[in-house]
């Protein structure tokens, strides 16, 4: 059964590590026959959360820019892969304004349930725990949702230096050709 399948890539490097596992990964639920969408943010304007919380009365954000879109299209996709670098340990300070951003899913009838972590950074696959633990935190948010696989990209420091590891690429290939 072809799922709708949403990829958000939140580096704002251009080839970036953590955009060619993203590549992989949507290559990967393509050929498995999966409607796939790619969202890069990079060039978008994506403002902080304000805290006003207005979503919750309404079941969208009351900022006008290009987050209420791609929220919108996060809670009708079946699945969702977050691609990201990982900074200082964390996850890119792109996705957790994005995440901040996609309160008013908290009270919608969100579609998806699996939820896929991509990560790259200049250090080992350890440096990842902290995004891993950042994402589940904003999953546990959501019943319904679980965090269904992760690829830890470590090692990749430059641009393209995940070309160098095609176990790596391979993973995310992998892990998308089977959700």
């Amino acid at each position: 059964m072809s799922k709708k399948v949403l990829i958000v890539s939140t580096s704002l490097r251009r080839d970036s590590n953590s955009d060619l596992l993203a590549q992989r990964f949507a290559q990967g639920a393509r050929d498995a026959g999966h409607q796939v969408e790619f969202i890069s943010l990079r060039g978008k304007d994506i403002r902080f959360c304000t805290g006003c919380m207005a979503c919750l009365k309404a079941p969208r954000c009351v900022i006008q820019d290009d987050a209420a879109a791609i929220v919108e299209k996060m809670g009708a996709a079946d699945i969702i892969c977050f691609a990201t670098p990982v900074y200082y340990y964390e996850l890119s300070g792109q996705l957790k304004t994005l995440l901040d951003r996609a309160n008013p899913l908290f009270s919608a009838d969100y579609a998806f349930r699996d939820i896929y972590l991509l990560t790259a950074s200049a250090e080992g696959d350890d440096a990842s725990d902290g995004p891993v633990s950042g994402l589940e935190g904003w999953i546990a948010c959501f019943q319904q949702a679980r965090l269904a696989g992760v690829v830890r990209g470590g090692g990749a420091n430059d641009p393209g230096d995940m070309a160098k590891q095609p176990e790596k690429l391979a993973a995310a290939y992998e892990m998308g050709l089977h959700i």
